[in-house]
């Protein structure tokens, strides 16, 4: 089978690549890229004509102030830009035979498919199929999906549906399920999924900001019950206290969500909600570090910018919005990330936030490894760690486990 790729960034090449280890891929991109597993074409034409299959993963951006590193609770609500998407699929099309399935993955709101995006497509059968993949885990999430989404015109299981379901099953690892639907349904589960992640670490998170003020709790002993109440509640992935949703994916939805509320009139929105409680949670932790910062005449440290371990994108980063509202108090932060930074000092005293933990952000992927120090702390220093991991021999470091209250 031969596959055309089409879109070869942050996310589209790792996957073109796990595709390129069973099939025949030939990628594109409007910016020059080399990969030892799949071909790469200096033209769209040559990457998409006489393929069987056709992936594109063309950006849907929002507007640079909606990434989530800042708030954004308080400005209007906003959609994605399709702009880019309907213009590679009208591309894409003008070189696609009859048969050809054309297999859109970019994220989009529901009802966008059949309002402005599968016209685009004159030439070929258009599949929606939205990944649930992630930075720094890409290869791995891309085999062990929970399930594969998949949305046709009115949602029929069989035709270009099973052909796809077919592609996946010699490429995944877990036998995943297979989720099938119309492209309206398909938008929604990929959407919705997203939106649950981030109200759940809203909720970890409030009950974390509640054993702060409230005193004589230890926020782990709480989610480690609700975490285990499947019966009624839920799992326990994402149910680990620590810092909030981040990164370019989950902020973002849940803004262009807030859009979709508006613009349907629900009359009500949880999506702004969410997003609110998010920024609110950042600015208590932003309190508690500054209030430190001024007890003890110290800098303050954020341990981690970018949104999360081993990766260098800041994009809907919540250390970057915990900064912002240590700036707001007068107290900007330095960061520490050697990803994302020209200089990373051997040493630093000062109040430090712990804000990367390797294994609660990749532990669903089996990583044990503990989250390495990026520089020493030196004696004299505050360590405020929202994971409640950190230890040290150095008595003269105060350790603040944030989310723990307790006196005994």
């Amino acid at each position: 089978m031969k596959v055309g790729f089409v879109g070869l960034g942050k996310l589209g090449m790792a996957c073109a690549e796990v595709m390129g280890t069973k099939y025949q891929v030939t990628g594109y991109d409007i910016y020059p890229k080399s990969s030892e597993v799949i071909k790469i074409s200096d033209s769209l034409r040559g990457a998409v004509a006489d393929k069987d299959i056709v992936f594109v993963a063309v950006q849907t951006p929002h507007d640079s102030d909606y990434g989530g590193e800042l708030p954004t609770a308080h400005l209007p609500t906003r959609d994605f830009d399709y702009h880019t998407v309907r213009q590679v699929l009208a591309q894409v099309s003008a070189w696609t035979a009859p048969q050809t399935l054309v297999v859109l993955i970019s994220t989009v709101l529901p009802g966008t498919t059949r309002r402005e995006l599968a016209q685009q497509v004159t030439t070929g059968r258009f599949v929606y199929n939205p990944y649930l993949i992630a930075m720094g885990s890409v290869a791995w999430d891309m085999v062990n999906p929970e399930m594969v989404i998949i949305g046709t015109e009115d949602g029929s299981r069989t035709g270009a549906a099973a052909e796809l379901v077919a592609f996946y099953q010699t490429l995944m690892q877990n036998n995943p399920r297979y989720e099938i639907g119309t492209w309206d349904e398909a938008e929604c589960i990929k959407v919705f999924y997203n939106t649950f992640i981030s109200a759940k670490i809203g909720l970890v998170n409030m009950i974390q900001d509640v054993a702060v003020l409230q005193g004589n709790i230890n926020v782990d002993v709480v989610t480690s019950a609700l975490a285990h109440s499947s019966m009624r509640i839920m799992g326990p992935k994402y149910m680990t206290a620590g810092l909030g949703d981040a990164g370019p994916c989950h902020p973002r939805d849940n803004i262009a969500l807030s859009f979709l509320a508006e613009k349907l009139d629900l009359g009500y929105d949880l999506f702004g909600a969410i997003m609110h409680a998010r920024e609110k949670q950042a600015q208590l932790m932003a309190q508690i570090l500054v209030r430190q910062a001024k007890l003890h005449n110290l800098p303050i440290f954020i341990h981690g910018k970018a949104y999360k371990p081993d990766v260098a994108y800041t994009e809907g980063s919540y250390s970057l919005l915990v900064g912002h509202y240590c700036a707001d108090q007068g107290h900007a932060p330095t960061y520490l990330d050697p990803l994302t930074e020209d200089h990373v000092p051997p040493a630093v005293q000062g109040v430090v936030l712990l804000a990367h933990n390797r294994q609660v952000t990749y532990g669903y992927t089996g990583a044990t490894e503990k989250q390495s120090q990026y520089c020493a702390f030196l004696s004299g220093s505050v360590v405020v760690d929202p994971w409640r991991q950190y230890t040290t021999d150095d008595s003269t470091i105060q350790v603040i486990y944030y989310g723990n209250s307790r006196t005994h």
